[in-house]
């Protein structure tokens, strides 16, 4: 049986992986800050460990995976304040719509899901260790920073220098400081900003540091050393380096074990950004593509590599997934949940790659080719064996009927077109026949065929 292995950001390789206590798993991943719908690059951040969650569940181990919400920063506070409403009533509102977003493409809820705001008093704690240590100071402007200086190993994660760091240009300057390296622990209030968002500590009113968040929920969720700590490679300098030093600084061991970093998503060979105004938002694309279509094109890259973006990709992931659920067509799986035999030959292919830094693109190819023997044979056995093994990645988890049909859990998917089918007859009823051919047009504008039945009901189709 193959070793699974994981590539380490900060051991720059590929390792085997061995979990701190047998059988059992912790896992953090920087989640979303707050204030917006969530875009393509986000959902390849959620799907990547999305992936590694289910692999690790399914290779038999007790996973515990978090990840937060970061609910307090500049970004929420501007945003709330344009709104005129509570950061509360922001961050709660686009927090339903990502989960609505992740629902969508099959990506499972993490264990814990902690929010900043709950966990004020452990980053005081960690701050105030840090300031025992000689690696917090509160400047003259009141805040309290981190002295990067004093921490040995800073860069490593990134592999920059300070040096290198003190040239470039992600530098703070600010004269607070004692060195512009340096970053901030806790934002002491300003007297300008009365109504700024605030709480007590021994520094005065304030509030926390956006990298200080995260260590302080990944030490109170996992405790102060875990296995697995991941994010997109946009975190990796500075969050995830400050993250290393508050965490490794207070504690004086390591944080975690294993850096993992998913790569960026390209549009036009351009990182996709809201700063580049080059994104697209799950809930646009779900409006066009079906979400597993979303899921399956994500999955087909590793999720270290690029992801290049275009609707010819997605068209693409259509058609081949179309082919996956062709196979299952006229064939009656029978009652129960189909279960993987992991000793058949396209399993322990998929396991191999799977067991190797997570690799969709080579398992996704193993059941490729058992779909092909799947269409040769037509047997129950291999039907089974082939809608398990796909499920594992969380795919094929409908009829191919409900797929060809467009049974998406999205906008513009069955459900909405179910709904504009309810209004429809409804103003049948009402003998409002022009809402109802309306609505018929509507749909069928969406590529949605109408065909009104003897008893009343009527069915649907996608052009």
């Amino acid at each position: 049986m193959s070793q699974l292995k994981i590539y380490n950001t900060l051991a720059r390789e590929k390792q085997v992986f061995v979990p701190i206590n047998p059988g059992k798993v912790g896992m953090y991943v920087c989640g979303m800050t707050i204030y917006d719908y969530c875009h393509i690059g986000h959902a390849r951040m959620m799907m990547a460990f999305d992936v590694i969650y289910r692999w690790l569940k399914a290779s038999g181990y007790q996973v515990t995976y978090v990840r937060n919400i970061t609910d307090i920063e500049d970004k929420i506070i501007k945003r709330a304040v344009e709104n005129g409403e509570s950061i509360y009533s922001l961050t709660s509102r686009f927090t339903q719509y990502m989960d609505e977003d992740t629902s969508a493409l099959g990506i499972l809820p993490p264990d814990v899901v902690p929010r900043a705001t709950q966990y004020v008093p452990q980053m005081l704690g960690i701050i105030e260790l840090l300031e025992q240590k000689g690696l917090a100071y509160r400047a003259d402007d009141g805040d309290v920073n981190y002295a990067v200086r004093g921490f040995e190993g800073y860069g490593k994660l990134s592999g920059k220098s300070l040096d290198d760091l003190r040239a470039g240009e992600r530098v703070d300057v600010n004269t607070g400081k004692r060195d512009p390296l340096d970053f901030v622990l806790w934002k002491s209030s300003k007297e300008s900003e009365p109504d700024e968002v605030k709480w007590e500590s021994k520094w005065g009113s304030g509030r926390p540091g956006w990298h200080i968040e995260c260590s302080a929920m990944s030490c109170a969720t996992l405790g102060e050393q875990f296995d697995i700590h991941g994010g997109g490679a946009d975190l990796q300098f500075p969050h995830h380096e400050n993250e290393i030093a508050q965490s490794e600084g207070a504690f004086g061991h390591p944080m975690t074990n294993y850096w993992v970093h998913n790569g960026f998503v390209r549009v036009d060979n351009e990182k996709m950004s809201k700063s580049l105004g080059n994104f697209f938002t799950i809930r646009d694309v779900l409006k066009k593509y079906d979400a597993e279509v979303v899921r399956f094109f994500i999955l087909r890259a590793h999720y270290r590599s690029p992801l290049n973006y275009s609707d010819a990709h997605l068209d693409d992931a259509k058609v081949a997934l179309t082919r996956l659920y062709t196979a299952l067509c006229d064939i009656d799986l029978g009652d129960g949940e189909c279960q993987v035999d992991w000793n058949e030959a396209h399993a322990v292919r998929f396991r191999e790659a799977m067991d190797d830094d997570f690799n969709t693109p080579i398992a996704l190819a193993a059941i490729f080719d058992l779909a092909t023997e799947l269409n040769k044979t037509k047997s129950v056995a291999t039907a089974r064996q082939y809608k398990a093994l796909a499920g594992v990645i969380g795919l094929l988890g409908r009829t191919p009927q409900q797929f060809l049909q467009g049974e998406g859990e999205g906008a513009g998917g069955a459900a909405d077109i179910e709904a504009k089918i309810a209004e429809r007859i409804a103003a049948k009823k009402a003998r409002n026949f022009g809402e109802s051919d309306r609505i018929r047009a509507e749909l069928l504008a969406a590529g949605i065929v109408l065909e009104d039945k003897p008893d009343g009901t009527t069915n649907w189709r996608r052009a």
